[in-house]
């Protein structure tokens, strides 16, 4: 609609400064004639928006400007209050900051949009790690954070999984992301992927860093993701397993359908001791076809717990 997309270019000018209209209609989606059309529009509300010519212009608003929160929908404010999750606000030393900015926007809101937030608030609440993995202790966290925001470079021990485990590491931080509770820190050369709660010392250098201007977080993320994947199975072979109705697994492929809803499969594997536990989790719903090795490993580990188990009473009480 012509009314929030009015409001979304005041906002692009309030908070990035000047833009082109070309940017502008990048950003919004529409074409340039719409952006020009919409400029007059604000200026005939009164709007002091200026546009300067030349290779370096654009459009910006008048020093000091600014608009009231104005245009939020429902929706819109509903998942501002949702996505301020605190816990990880608060390990990056932001707790405070968040709360304080929380009570502004809701102090700028009209009475009912007030209300869905404050129902947000009270019936949602965000907690992204699982049941059964501790909390990582990442002490250097604020500190990564502080050079992440600042374009200073760090000078780290860091633990590995491989030999030799503790290495240095000069580290030019571009972002941190927060995946399932634990943090991890992007950074040059590379740009190569650390774990946070890995790094054992941490000095902060004065020498400042120029980030690659075509380096997006996201982006890069994506594509890690998936080579993350493609490596974990890269050269672990291949199980063929009978799967119950409805059971799925990552990346398996179907060989035979069965009767009632069950299905034979491949699916990569990393290797048989991550079979066997990734395929124990599954109980009955799975029986592993081939290779024999893993199928021998998964029968002489059931058949320990059987006996484990099937002797629990021996020593105990009638």
């Amino acid at each position: 609609m012509k009314s929030s997309r009015l409001v979304s270019i005041l906002l692009l000018l309030q908070t990035r400064g000047r833009m082109t209209a070309a940017q502008l209609a990048a950003e919004l989606e529409v074409s340039v004639r719409t952006v020009y059309r919409d400029v007059e529009a604000l200026g005939a509300a009164g709007v002091p928006l200026y546009g300067d010519a030349g290779h370096a212009g654009g459009y910006r608003l008048l020093d000091g400007w600014r608009t009231r929160l104005t245009g939020l929908t429902t929706a819109e404010a509903e998942a501002l209050f949702l996505a301020g999750a605190p816990g990880p606000a608060a390990e990056l030393g932001l707790g405070p900051v968040l709360a304080a900015a929380q009570l502004k926007v809701r102090a700028a809101l009209p009475p009912e949009l007030r209300a869905h937030a404050d129902r947000i608030s009270g019936r949602f609440h965000l907690d992204a790690p699982g049941w059964y993995t501790d909390d990582e202790a990442a002490p250097h966290l604020p500190a990564v954070a502080a050079a992440v925001w600042n374009g200073r470079a760090l000078d780290v021990r860091y633990r590995r999984w491989r030999e030799p485990t503790d290495v240095r590491r000069r580290l030019e931080p571009y972002g941190l992301v927060l995946k399932a509770g634990r943090w991890y820190v992007v950074a040059a050369p590379g740009p190569r992927t650390y774990r946070v709660d890995q790094i054992l010392e941490l000095d902060s250098l004065e020498e400042e860093f120029t980030r690659a201007e075509d380096f997006d977080l996201a982006a890069y993320w994506t594509a890690y993701q998936r080579g993350f994947h493609a490596r974990l199975y890269d050269g672990g072979g291949e199980a063929l397993v009978r799967l119950a109705p409805g059971v799925t697994l990552p990346r398996a492929v179907t060989v035979a359908p069965e009767g009632g809803g069950g299905r034979v499969v491949r699916v990569p594997v990393e290797s048989v001791g991550h079979a066997v536990a990734e395929f124990l989790r599954l109980g009955t719903d799975i029986e592993v076809l081939e290779p024999p090795e893993l199928r021998e490993r998964i029968a002489r580990t059931v058949a320990e717990l059987a006996e484990r188990y099937g002797n629990s009473g021996a020593d105990g009480c009638d």
